[in-house]
């Protein structure tokens, strides 16, 4: 009798070098993605480093910015538009103060109204439920200069708007024209008190800080949060669709009403996707430039002005090259800082104890 082959061990696996299939692999990908590499080098990455060493020299839009005859001035450029005390200054903090009153009201109140569009839009029992989405969606993809151009029609001092006010007895506003805080115009108030009306940040009081938007912004505002909710109606749309039935079923057995459903259990689900909303919503809020070129190119008395059309103006009015690079840089670092606050905001925390009986039905407590 032969003796029993001896059992087969496996082999160690070969080891595939650079040279083997992964190699290839990475070869492959490589050139697959080399033509976008490419592209976004040529035209974004090399332009944006060129723009900022635009905003640390002095050069003044003749030639080359890498000649020899363009020097390096460091911080120069960003010290005329934040403490240099004159008109370059003040520009830049109204400015500041413009786009900050348009995106504390349009950022909140856009993404409130698109996700109420898209809890609306998304209801089983509503009849014609694509014409409505369709509807709300339409003026996102028309041209924003079209929009511009029918929203000064609309609220010119003859305008629509205008009319229908006078026909409850008031009269509408010169709303293009009045650069009158909208927060002080409400409150009827004068000139506010010294320790407000002394004390300045960029070349701007707190009184004017305080003084909200004006009269042509706020139509600017509604303008902004009509065209864009419905664009960010549809990617809550798309994650409302995704939220499966089991919890909000389970919810009502445990006799949660409506507004409990939503507040405790739809919500905390789209979190992800307000994050999305908020990020874009900020970062459009902030490089709004379109509206204004066409409509009211800053004015009336600066209560448009903002930070991306300061940027042009400086740029190609002025031929201040370097300070509307400085101005574009910092309006990216603004961006950076807001979208990384609001991320700490949404961030997840723990459940703490008193959350989880918050959530218990009534009768039921657990140790």
């Amino acid at each position: 009798m032969t003796a029993p082959a001896a059992p087969r061990t496996a082999s160690a696996p070969r080891r595939r070098g650079s040279s083997g299939i992964r190699g290839g692999e990475g070869v492959a990908g490589w050139l697959f993605v080399l033509p976008v590499v490419l592209i976004l080098g040529v035209f974004l990455f090399i332009p944006v480093l060129m723009a900022l060493w635009v905003s640390f020299s002095d050069w003044n839009g003749n030639g080359s910015p890498l000649s020899p005859s363009v020097s390096f001035i460091g911080l120069q450029n960003y010290a005329d538009v934040t403490t240099s005390g004159g008109l370059a200054e003040r520009n830049f903090g109204l400015s500041l103060r413009n786009n900050a009153w348009y995106v504390l009201l349009v950022v909140p109140l856009q993404t409130a109204l698109s996700l109420l569009l898209a809890v609306l839009v998304s209801r089983a029992m509503l009849r014609g439920r694509g014409f409505f989405r369709t509807a709300y969606y339409f003026p996102s993809v028309t041209s924003s200069v079209a929009i511009t151009v029918l929203w000064l029609f609309l609220f010119s001092t003859t305008g629509v708007v205008n009319q229908i006010i006078g026909w409850f007895g008031g009269h509408g506003p010169n709303w293009f024209q009045d650069p009158r805080g909208l927060f002080h115009l409400l409150a009827g108030t004068t000139p506010g008190p010294e320790v407000l009306t002394q004390g300045k940040f960029l070349g701007v009081t707190w009184w004017e800080w305080t003084a909200g938007p004006s009269v042509a912004m706020f139509a600017f505002i509604l303008m902004a949060i009509f065209t864009t909710s419905g664009t960010f109606m549809l990617l809550f749309l798309a994650a409302l669709q995704n939220i499966g039935p089991e919890l909000a079923e389970a919810a009502m057995v445990d006799g949660a009403n409506g507004w409990q459903r939503f507040w405790r259990i739809t919500l905390p689900q789209l979190r992800p996707t307000i994050f999305t909303v908020v990020t874009l919503g900020l970062i459009g809020c902030w490089q709004v430039f379109d509206q204004i070129y066409t409509g009211t190119q800053g004015g009336p008395g600066k209560t448009t002005l903002t930070p991306a059309y300061l940027s042009y103006q400086a740029s190609f009015q002025d031929q201040k090259w370097g300070d509307g690079a400085a101005i574009a840089f910092m309006l990216f670092v603004i961006i950076i800082l807001f979208t990384l606050l609001q991320r700490w905001v949404l961030r997840d925390r723990p459940v703490s104890r008193r959350r989880i009986r918050a959530y218990q039905p009534k009768g039921v407590r657990h140790g």
